[in-house]
């Protein structure tokens, strides 16, 4: 394994993202022993994928440019802003979600009711984020193990 292979710190990034995805169907059997495979496609939910991607990206970035390029600088700033993004305006989404299923289902108790619930998942507790953040830094050392640097 002593190459040194190059590789496309995007990619890798969404590689990184894809893996979180996978890691959410074992933590679902593993903590609620339910096994969900579908929560691969599913947005929120531990790890976040969001983290995963963006940890990754920055940290194959700082790798190849350096801590103090602009690259690294625009790859950290955009990963603090989608970690924000992800924790406070998706999870306040996934809030106001369960409360208009709740006050739906209160005030129409009984009755068929065209449509179905909304979606409450869409966002990440900041438990989640730092599952994506350990499986972003993991992808990232596993992968310079595999390319010999």
């Amino acid at each position: 394994m002593g190459a040194n292979v190059e590789w496309n710190a995007g990619l890798v990034a969404l590689l990184s993202g894809l893996i979180a995805q996978a890691a959410k169907v074992g933590w679902e059997a593993v903590t609620r022993r339910r096994w969900r495979p579908l929560l691969f496609f599913a947005n929120g939910g531990m790890p976040s994928s969001h983290a995963a991607t963006v940890t990754t990206l920055a940290l194959l970035v700082r790798r190849a440019d350096g801590a103090a390029s602009a690259q690294f600088s625009l790859a950290l700033v955009f990963g603090v802003f989608v970690l924000f993004e992800a924790t406070g305006l998706r999870q306040e989404m996934g809030k106001q979600a369960r409360l208009l299923n709740d006050l739906r289902e209160a005030l129409h108790a009984g009755l068929p009711l065209p449509g179905g619930r909304l979606r409450e998942l869409v966002g990440h507790t900041w438990g989640e984020v730092a599952g994506g953040m350990c499986v972003g830094v993991g992808c990232y050392f596993w992968l310079r193990g595999l390319s010999g640097v």
